[in-house]
C-alpha cells in the first residue's frame, strides 16, 4: 500500500490549531501506521492546546488521543498481531490522532464493531478505555450498585451510563440542562439531577433514602470533593478523572473514616503500553459484543472536518456538545 512521505495535520502555535504540513511517521517496534478516517476530540486536547497538559516524553506533539482507520504499515514483531495491512481499526494513541496518517501500539488496536462505521468507531477508545478502567477496574462497580456519574452528557459520561446499564448498576448523573439531563435518561440513567436548578447532594439523599451512592466517576474535583463525601454509602469509591473546577478542596477526614470510604484517581495517558493493552483485551471480550448487538453505541454530537479543529475545540469548551465531538479527514 503506497505510502505517502507527507500528510496534513494539526499542531498547536501559541496556544491556537494550525493546519500544516508533516512528514509521515514510520512506525517502530510493535507498531502499526495508521491512514486516519476520523480523530475523536477530547478535553485533554484542549488542555493541551492552552499548555496544560504537555505530550508525555516520546508521544507525537500532534493533538489527537483516539483515532479510527485503515492500518497501513507494520513495524518489526508485529507479524504475531491479529492485525494486518488493509485491515480497519480504532486506537487509543498517546498523540498524533489530528493528522493524516498516526501511528499506533499495535496492542491497543481493536476491531470495528459490528455495525459501527469507521467514522463511528473514532468515538469509542478514549472514552472507553477511561470508563472501563476506573469504573470497572479500579472502582469495582458492581451488579445491583449505584453510579453517580458528574458531567452524564459528555464523551465519558454517556458511556459510563451505558456501561453501567448494561452491567447492571443504576446510575444517576448531573448534568447542567433539561435537555442533557433528558438525553441521559434516554441512554438509561435512572435519575437525572440539572445541577443548576438543584443541589445534587440533597437530591442524592433524597434518591437513595439517605444511603448514598456506591461509586462516584467525577471530572469536575474542586468544590465537588466534598459534596461527593455526603453522596457516598458506606465502603463507597470516589474515582477522580479530571479537574474542570481544579486541582485543590478542603478535605473533611471524619467521613472518610467513619464510612471507610475509598478515594483513588488516575489519569490514562502516561500509563504503559502493558496496562493500556490489558484494558484493551477486556473491552474486546465484554464490551465489543455489547457494541455488536447494538446494547451499547457511541454517541456522536458532531464532526467537524481536520481543518476546522479549531471549531471542535470551541464546542468543546462551551458545554453544549452531548457525546462525541470528531475530526473526519474524509469530509
Amino acid at each position: 500500500m503506497q505510502v505517502p512521505s507527507t500528510m496534513l495535520a494539526i499542531e498547536i502555535v501559541a496556544g491556537t490549531l494550525k493546519l500544516t504540513e508533516r512528514t509521515v511517521p514510520k512506525p517502530g517496534f510493535n507498531q502499526v501506521l495508521i491512514k486516519v478516517t476520523a480523530a475523536g476530540v477530547n478535553r485533554p486536547d484542549v488542555m493541551q492546546r492552552k499548555g496544560l497538559y504537555p505530550a508525555p516524553q516520546g508521544a507525537s506533539d500532534i493533538p489527537g488521543l483516539e483515532i479510527s482507520g485503515i492500518i497501513v504499515a507494520l513495524g518489526s514483531c508485529t507479524s504475531e498481531s491479529s492485525f494486518k495491512l488493509g485491515d480497519s481499526v480504532c486506537a487509543l494513541v498517546s498523540g498524533g490522532g489530528y493528522a493524516g496518517y498516526c501511528l499506533a501500539s499495535v496492542s491497543h488496536c481493536l476491531p470495528i464493531p459490528t455495525g459501527l462505521s469507521l467514522t463511528e468507531a473514532a468515538a469509542l477508545p478514549e472514552t472507553f478505555f477511561t470508563v472501563w478502567s476506573n469504573v470497572f477496574d479500579r472502582a469495582q462497580l458492581q451488579q445491583g450498585e449505584t453510579l453517580l456519574v458528574h458531567g452524564g452528557s459528555s464523551g465519558i459520561g454517556t458511556t459510563a451510563i451505558q456501561l453501567a446499564k448494561a452491567f447492571g448498576a443504576k446510575v444517576m448523573i448531573t448534568a447542567g440542562s433539561k435537555t442533557k439531563c433528558e438525553r441521559c435518561l434516554e441512554l438509561g440513567a435512572d435519575a437525572a439531577i440539572n445541577y443548576k436548578e438543584h443541589d445534587f447532594v440533597l437530591e442524592i439523599k433524597r434518591l437513595t433514602n439517605n444511603n448514598g451512592v456506591d461509586v462516584i466517576l467525577d471530572m469536575i474535583g474542586a468544590d465537588y470533593f466534598s459534596r461527593n463525601l455526603h453522596c457516598m454509602a458506606n465502603d463507597a469509591r470516589l474515582v477522580q478523572i479530571a479537574l474542570q473546577n481544579g486541582a485543590k478542596a478542603e478535605i473533611n477526614l471524619l467521613p472518610i473514616m467513619l464510612k471507610r470510604l475509598t478515594i483513588t484517581g488516575s489519569t490514562l495517558r502516561a500509563r504503559d503500553d502493558l496496562f493500556k493493552a490489558h484494558i484493551a483485551e477486556k473491552l474486546q471480550q465484554q464490551v465489543w459484543p455489547l457494541l455488536a448487538n447494538g446494547s451499547i453505541k457511541p454517541i456522536i454530537h458532531a464532526r467537524f472536518a481536520l481543518n476546522e479543529a479549531s471549531k471542535a475545540h470551541e464546542l468543546m469548551e462551551s458545554s453544549l456538545h452531548i457525546g462525541k465531538i470528531l475530526l473526519e479527514l474524509s469530509l
